[in-house]
């Protein structure tokens, strides 16, 4: 995997070894079917997941042709408020109603549909984006889609969210899971949590590659960090996609004894974040 020199503000994401991709594919597999519990409590969703650096969408709206933008998967909003709160003429896309309500709210309007059927109708966007939902669309077919509805020039923008939480914070959230869920993975906490959205990365250029119709998809990434507090942290922790697999009275307990390790270490702690974004140009005629 080539990575492409990234804007100012930016750093390159790493490659992969096969080691690395067996342990995403395994991890792939656990969380497979997930997509659809995220609604299930959009509020905290809403209010508890992480948005974007303001570099990130600054270089994102500057790299567009112009300001209408379609956010697949556009989940509440998060992210496209941002590009709203830049001047952007943002449509959302998404396959549920639950996360979408939220978003109108913001006088985003959204369709509801799988992204792969979605119609654009005769319109045509500057850029197309997609925060922490790409996974979820099959790469072939929802690249074709986006090159459907974009404008000659305009731009295709996959971004994710990256924590890796420093070793101390790792070590206290894989003790957490080594007493409750002995037979998962317990040293997920302590992986480079990087490699496996490289994953989904290289998926992402191999969609855009084979269709033909963008240039070569370049690698973003912009740091940064978020301060939780125990409450801050315990709130978000439960809108993870793994969490839909697990039953209640262990949700129930992993939340109880979390709150006691962020406890122990203060009451709080900086999680630092990455912003990946993988972006290529269309090209060629509509």
């Amino acid at each position: 995997m080539v990575t492409i020199p990234p804007p100012d503000g930016a750093t390159p994401v790493p490659d992969l070894n096969d080691e690395a991709e067996r342990r995403f594919r395994e991890t792939e597999r656990q969380l497979r079917g997930a997509a659809g519990a995220f609604g299930a409590d959009a509020e905290r969703y809403d209010r508890s997941r992480p948005a974007y650096p303001d570099a990130m969408v600054a270089a994102i709206a500057a790299a567009s042709p112009g300001p209408r933008v379609l956010d697949v998967g556009i989940g509440t909003g998060i992210a496209a408020r941002l590009f709203k709160a830049r001047g952007c003429e943002v449509l959302g896309v998404d396959v549920d109603d639950r996360m979408a309500r939220l978003a109108r709210r913001s006088g985003i309007p959204v369709e509801i549909a799988k992204f792969e059927d979605w119609e654009p109708a005769g319109r045509t966007f500057d850029t197309v984006i997609s925060a922490q939902t790409w996974h979820w669309v099959d790469p072939a077919a929802g690249t074709a889609k986006a090159a459907e509805a974009l404008a000659p020039d305009g731009r295709i923008a996959l971004c994710w969210n990256v924590f890796q939480p420093p070793p101390k914070v790792a070590e206290a959230f894989a003790e957490v899971s080594r007493g409750i869920l002995p037979d998962s993975v317990p040293d997920v906490w302590k992986r480079p949590a990087m490699e496996g959205y490289a994953m989904l990365a290289r998926r992402a250029e191999d969609g855009i590659r084979s269709s033909g119709r963008f240039t070569d998809p370049e690698q973003w990434r912009f740091d940064w960090q978020r301060t939780y507090t125990t409450a801050e942290w315990l709130d978000q922790l439960p809108t993870s996609g793994g969490f839909s697999r697990i039953p209640q009275d262990q949700v129930d307990r992993i939340l109880a004894r979390t709150g006691a390790a962020v406890d122990a270490l203060g009451g709080g702690f900086v999680m630092p974040y990455s912003a990946m974004v993988v972006t290529a140009v269309r090209t060629g005629p509509r």
